[in-house]
């Protein structure tokens, strides 16, 4: 029997289509006023191979697709209709570790989002300054290593 199988891998044509794209969810801020721009989107989007489902939020100008897509050709499909489009850049207030920094909060944003940004993680060692801080502790009084 495993000589067929050995074989076999000799006589077999190699396939030639593609694998399938995994299942995502991509995101993207297109501004629409009215429901003609809506529904334009809305076709435009769901004519692309491996869509499942659309579904569009207006008043935050963010379009959801589902499917098995590639989220640059969704981006670009967008962008022919002339609209102004980009990733949705906007993530959850608390993921983010300093959600009140310059860089990340935004006025424009929905309630409870900020800005997507990358912010630097405060070390798991506490700075020099600290250090000397705690140590003269007015809480805890035993804690002075000094006296």
């Amino acid at each position: 029997m495993w000589a067929l199988d050995y074989l076999s891998n000799f006589c077999t044509v190699a396939s030639t289509r593609s694998k399938r794209k995994p299942m995502q969810t991509v995101e993207i801020k297109v501004k629409m006023d009215c429901d003609g721009c809506e529904r334009r989107v809305r076709n435009a989007v769901s004519t692309l191979k491996g869509v499942k489902t659309v579904e569009i939020n207006r008043k935050q100008s963010q379009v959801t697709v589902n499917g098995h897509v590639d989220p640059n050709k969704v981006l670009k499909r967008v962008k022919k209709l002339g609209k102004r489009a980009e990733f949705w850049p906007y993530i959850p207030q608390h993921l983010v570790y300093f959600p009140h920094a310059s860089q990340a909060y935004d006025k424009r944003a929905p309630a409870g989002n900020v800005k997507n940004v990358t912010q630097g993680f405060p070390s798991s060692d506490p700075p020099e300054h600290e250090r000397l801080v705690t140590m003269f502790s007015d809480d805890n009084v035993n804690a002075c290593s000094v006296m």
